[in-house]
């Protein structure tokens, strides 16, 4: 095993850091089984009666690790359903997990760490983080996170940064709901031990209970949920061997600008 997440308890709270600081905390399969495991393990432990999930270092998570997005460029489609299907498990795990959780966002979150972000219970970030769902420069789209980045900040706003793939702010990202709340870096671990004493206060049972209602009643099941994991790994699948998939991989890999940039959608 690698330390590529850091597990930590405080009392009945279990603290996941994400710890790849040097290259932003971004994902790689070795990542995503590690924190899906570390998800059980807590989900698992009658101690535990909270998650809080951030980052080590300067950022929460850059997204797909480079090396691992080259891999999954010279992959097959097979192979790259499989490699979205884990990501989609941890996802998933995540967002029904029986534990209430915490995101302390401590920096920037692009494409699977705003996906993160969405999967948990309550989102606190800092006033300078930076948020991105940039898929669509690459010739992809956020397939595997696509179900809960739209329950977190609605179809309206996904469809704009779902379409642009622009980089916004954390005021943005807590109007549109992706953030519970902003504060100063000073301020964070203040504002998650808030949090924290907030659900402290509340009866284990009922609280997983009232977090299940709140998803059932919002339309989220883990049986629907995981046949749309399913066709959006299909789908992303598909994209990334797919010409402008592959081409826009490559472009971004050789840190050059695809074809399509420069263009006008007008």
């Amino acid at each position: 095993m690698t330390d590529f997440i850091l597990s930590e308890r405080r009392g009945a709270v279990a603290w996941l850091t994400l710890n790849r600081p040097q290259i932003h905390n971004a994902f790689d399969d070795t990542l995503i089984a590690e924190l899906t495991d570390a998800l059980a393990t807590v989900d698992a432990d009658p101690v535990v009666r909270a998650v809080v999930l951030s980052g080590n270092g300067s950022c929460f998570s850059a997204g797909a690790d480079l090396n691992w997005m080259r891999g999954m460029a010279a992959a097959t489609e097979q192979e790259n359903r499989k490699d979205s299907l884990r990501l989609a498990r941890l996802m998933r795990n995540l967002q029904f997990l029986s534990k209430p959780t915490i995101a302390r966002v401590n920096g920037a979150a692009y494409g699977g760490g705003v996906g993160l972000v969405a999967c948990c219970d309550i989102a606190i970030g800092v006033d300078s983080a930076k948020f991105a769902l940039s898929e669509v420069k690459l010739g992809l789209v956020p397939a595997v996170i696509s179900p809960y980045v739209i329950a977190a900040i609605g179809l309206r706003e996904a469809r704009r940064l779902f379409l642009t793939g622009e980089v916004f702010d954390a005021a943005v990202a807590a109007r549109i709901g992706l953030l519970h709340a902003v504060v100063s870096g000073t301020e964070l671990d203040e504002a998650i031990e808030r949090q924290l004493y907030l659900l402290a206060k509340a009866g284990p049972l009922a609280q997983r209970e009232a977090k299940q209602l709140a998803l059932r009643i919002g339309g989220a099941d883990l049986a629907q949920a995981e046949r749309i994991d399913t066709a959006n790994a299909e789908l992303i699948a598909r994209l990334r061997v797919s010409e402008e998939g592959q081409h826009g991989l490559g472009a971004f890999l050789d840190k050059r600008a695809p074809a399509w940039v420069g263009g006008s959608a007008a």
